[in-house]
């Protein structure tokens, strides 16, 4: 760390990972489905064509879509997949809290410049 950093920055071990707010710990369980949702894309699109226009019938007219389904979700709704979600979240960390950072301060830029234009605005007003 340089004299000119404002903090440290913290450095996470992806094995051992710390604790994770409520907030993180949904940001993993986001990934994770995503992960387990892309293995099982193609039988989920098969029950989603079946259950088109239907309502309470779907259940059992698309019983055998949905059961592939939902085997195929559990075959891939591992503890193993959920941590290679927690560890993308963790590779990714830095990456996002990056964007966050510059996100705030081109928001704090256009603030700045329209609180500077009304004030303009005012002046030529007067």
């Amino acid at each position: 760390m340089s004299t000119t950093d404002s903090k440290p920055t913290p450095k996470y071990n992806l094995r051992n990972p710390l604790p994770l707010s409520a907030t993180q710990e949904q940001e993993v369980k986001r990934i994770f489905h995503k992960r387990v949702r892309a293995h099982c894309a193609e039988e989920i699109k098969a029950f989603a064509q079946c259950a088109v226009n239907r309502t309470v019938t779907a259940t059992w007219v698309c019983r055998n879509q949905r059961l592939t389904m939902n085997s195929c979700m559990l075959a891939h709704a591992k503890p193993e997949e959920e941590d290679r979600a927690r560890e993308e979240w963790f590779a990714t960390h830095e990456e996002r809290r990056r964007e966050k950072e510059e996100e705030t301060r081109r928001v704090e830029k256009r603030r700045e410049e329209i609180i500077r234009m009304m004030r303009e605005d005012e002046a030529k007003r007067r």
